[in-house]
């Protein structure tokens, strides 16, 4: 059975993207993103997705490119930030490498400003921000193997980190 070398979870704009392209590199393998494939399979954005179709529709995409994604991916795969609120998912992350890439909410703004194309944080950010948190951080936990924070850390420090909290090998 394929599954993939590291499973990326974490809150939007903690760096999925750009650590698991390095982790990938690192470890000489490829690198795919649940949301890219949505995006590409859609041909719209996923705020696009969320006005014109409501979060169900997109949970449900979300829902079957991860399931897709871990049956058929042997690299690095990064989750969109709400893919662990499915129960369904998390199961299928059982057993997996899963790293949560965590982040504090003033590093949240630093990094994004909280003021990008984020459908579910559209009216008071910073407050919408710690309520997302507050519902999925013991969802990231429940389903990682281990927790990397990201704060105050450079993209190459986090995927080191996460590197070496899987004990994996820097290729």
């Amino acid at each position: 059975m394929t599954a993939p070398q590291v499973v990326l979870v974490g809150p939007m704009g903690v760096g999925k993207s750009t650590v698991g392209r390095l982790l990938a590199e690192r470890l000489g393998s490829g690198y795919r993103d649940t949301d890219d494939d949505i995006v590409a399979a859609e041909g719209r954005t996923i705020s696009e997705i969320f006005v014109d179709e409501g979060e169900e529709f997109f949970r449900a995409l979300e829902k079957a490119a991860v399931a897709a994604a871990l049956a058929g991916h042997e690299g690095v795969l990064a989750l969109g930030g709400g893919a662990i609120l499915d129960a369904g998912t998390r199961a299928l992350l059982a057993g997996q490498r899963v790293v949560y890439l965590s982040m504090g909410v003033e590093e949240a703004v630093r990094r994004t400003g909280l003021n990008v194309a984020r459908p579910l944080l559209a009216v008071n950010p910073r407050k919408q921000w710690r309520e997302l948190m507050e519902a999925r951080r013991h969802l990231y936990e429940e389903v990682a193997t281990a927790v990397v924070e990201t704060d105050g850390r450079t993209p190459e420090e986090v995927a080191q980190a996460a590197l070496d909290a899987l004990e994996l090998k820097k290729a």
